[in-house]
């Protein structure tokens, strides 16, 4: 159980960490001098994203095969990766 946790855990912090949503959180909290709000809704905000990314892998996970998600996730970073470099994203 726990190292489910920790893979999931580390897992998004390290990749949210600089990302744009962190910045523009940086710069809400920033300009508001209400930033429990800030922190609040952007909390909420992520718990909600992960809470969709959850439910669409169960029901990914109970219709399709491990090793073709996989290829489908991979193939989909790999395109991302290449329009960024590209400067097309």
């Amino acid at each position: 159980m726990f190292k489910v946790f920790w893979a999931a855990f580390l897992t998004v912090f390290l990749a949210e960490l600089g990302d744009k949503t962190q910045l523009a959180t940086l710069l809400l909290a920033a300009k508001s001098s209400q930033r429990f709000w800030v922190f609040l809704g952007a909390a909420l905000a992520l718990v909600s994203t992960t809470a969709l990314g959850v439910l669409a892998g169960k029901l990914l996970g109970e219709h399709l095969p491990l090793r073709f998600i996989r290829l489908v996730s991979g193939g989909l970073f790999i395109f991302l990766g290449l329009l960024i470099l590209l400067g097309r994203w």
